[in-house]
């Protein structure tokens, strides 16, 4: 099934976990390669992510795509770097 890289924004993503990580701001794509690099998430989850602060997801974490996207893996905690 296809869907277009615009109805990805606005979908909440979820952990392997079950834990709502955000919302879908906006889609990378990789022209050269003709695919979804990943998905960018403003505001995140800070019991996921350390203050909230933005991420984008590698598209290959992706294991469902549907009302909600579910991922297949998410780092327990992603720490922001000094």
């Amino acid at each position: 099934m296809m869907t277009e890289a615009t109805e990805l924004i606005g979908l909440e993503i979820y952990t392997d976990k079950g834990y709502l990580l955000g919302t879908i701001e906006d889609v990378l794509l990789d022209i050269a390669q003709q695919k979804v690099y990943g998905l960018y998430v403003e505001k995140t989850n800070p019991l996921l992510v350390e203050d909230g602060v933005p991420v984008v997801v590698p598209y290959r974490w992706v294991k469902a795509v549907g009302d909600v996207i579910i991922l297949k893996k998410f780092p327990q905690f992603v720490s922001v770097s000094p």
